[in-house]
């Protein structure tokens, strides 16, 4: 969980686009106002011990301040009704660690809540949420050697919470929540084990209306599905070694991906990928003797991957192989989590996390083109 948060950075863009942009194969609809509800929480945590080299770090107990304003959607878009109508947030949230050596965060966090229960006076939902962070007192090695958290004050930031908001009058809610709240630089330097605070919640919400009016239940199957597509991608991203070496250094790939629109929620994807990672290249140069032969530092990996879609947004995973890995400086396998936005048909966006058995090796930032594929003449329903 320490590790994966990065593709926050694309969350934090393109959310607040998704929750009014019309997807590819939509159509223009007018659908009622979408009502505003504003909240105001307080949080109560404690430092998760995920690892042996921040357990100095967890006898505080850390609380916090949020407050939030989110839109109920009403079906302005086909896929707000494919997910039962979430609710689309920006949520600004405080954090006193109660320790000097930590400090203060402050975070903004775009977040969309699906909700799994709705009646005129309760609503349980799920919220996850992805952004920046800002903490006040990161590692440094002459000042602030104990905070192995975080080396760095811009940190993205994840949150998922489960809540549950119970109508007091027909404008005001109560909400109890229990979720985390995580900051992690992504491994962009080190070191960077990231901090998990489960988190208990208490507030208030103020409705503008409830329940919101909503429409388009049913919504049209989107014309893409048991559609192929191609994407050729390429990525860049910088790595630190180790807390001594400063330098950052450049990781690229090249990607090549055949996928098919599945059903409404969903794409799948098979492909081919080459990376180029200079960070084992200076590892090997301190590590070989002189003259020493040298393996090839690049990889080539064969993945598996789905794309959940939220209109042009997508939350990307996928799961590799690496085929071609003379010098193993990692796990034979990898996997990706990320956020993906396209900005037209045919050009996206990416920011990506790679991982190695759940440690960050490197965060990706990506631009694709999408090609067309063959549509076959029959497609099944999939509604």
């Amino acid at each position: 969980m320490s590790k994966i948060i990065m593709p926050g950075l694309l969350w934090s863009l393109a959310m607040p686009w998704a929750a009014s942009a019309q997807a590819p194969d939509s159509v223009a609809r007018v659908a009622p106002h979408a009502p505003f509800i504003v909240g105001a929480y307080a949080q109560g945590s404690i430092i998760m011990a995920h690892t042996y080299a921040i357990r100095h770090l967890v006898a505080s107990h850390p609380t916090g301040f949020e407050i939030n304003l989110q839109r109920q959607t009403t079906g302005a878009a086909p896929w707000h009704a494919w997910y039962k109508f979430p609710k689309i947030g920006l949520a600004l949230t405080y954090y006193d660690f109660h320790n000097p050596v930590l400090g203060y965060a402050f975070a903004a966090s775009p977040y969309i809540s699906k909700t799994f229960s709705r009646g005129p006076k309760h609503d349980f939902s799920f919220r996850l949420g992805a952004g920046l962070a800002y903490l006040t007192n990161p590692y440094n090695q002459e000042t602030n050697h104990k905070n192995t958290i975080a080396s760095s004050a811009l940190n993205a930031t994840l949150q998922f919470r489960f809540e549950y908001d119970y109508a007091l009058t027909p404008h005001l809610g109560l909400l109890v929540g229990a979720g985390l709240n995580h900051y992690s630089n992504g491994a962009t330097t080190k070191p960077n084990f990231g901090v998990n605070l489960p988190s208990v919640v208490l507030g208030l919400n103020y409705h503008e209306l409830r329940p919101a009016p909503t429409f388009n239940a049913g919504g049209p199957l989107p014309a893409e599905i048991g559609t192929n597509f191609i994407n050729v991608s390429t990525s860049l991203g910088f790595k630190q070694r180790t807390e001594g070496d400063k330098h950052k250094y450049l990781v690229n790939s090249l990607t090549l991906a055949v996928g098919r629109r599945v059903n409404r929620k969903s794409n799948l994807l098979l492909g081919v990928e080459g990376f180029n990672d200079r960070s084992l290249k200076a590892t090997l140069e301190d590590t070989t003797r002189a003259g020493g032969q040298q393996p090839d530092v690049k990889k080539v990996g064969v993945f598996v991957g789905h794309e959940l879609l939220f209109g042009r947004l997508a939350f990307v995973s996928h799961l590799g192989f690496y085929v071609y890995a003379p010098y193993k400086s990692s796990t034979a396998y990898y996997e990706r989590l990320g956020l993906k936005y396209h900005f037209t048909d045919a050009v996206f966006g990416a920011v990506d996390l790679k991982i190695h058995r759940g440690a960050a090796d490197v965060i990706e930032f990506k631009v694709g083109a999408r090609l067309p594929g063959h549509r076959p003449e029959h497609i099944a329903d999939f509604r």
